[in-house]
């Protein structure tokens, strides 16, 4: 949000934001839904913005590892606990 801020009017920082809560809330909601892409982290694409972020299901809960940008090393997040 920080960039957009920055670069853009508000207007898209808070679009960027509402697009990745509700992202975020389907993930929470329906885990199983997002497909897996390596050993039990999947994978969400925001639509409108350059990014995405990793998350896998531990217990009941879906656990948030990186919010990253396309570009970012593939690495960058998964090695995280």
């Amino acid at each position: 949000m920080d960039y957009y801020e920055q670069v853009a009017p508000p207007e898209l920082a808070n679009e960027f934001y509402l697009e990745l809560r509700h992202l975020l809330a389907e993930a929470a909601a329906r885990p199983g839904y997002f497909s897996i892409r390596e050993r039990d982290i999947r994978r969400v694409n925001l639509q409108r913005f350059p990014y995405h972020f990793l998350f896998r299901i531990v217990d009941d809960a879906v656990q948030i590892l990186v919010v990253r940008h396309h570009s970012r090393h593939l690495s960058l997040g998964t090695r995280r606990q």
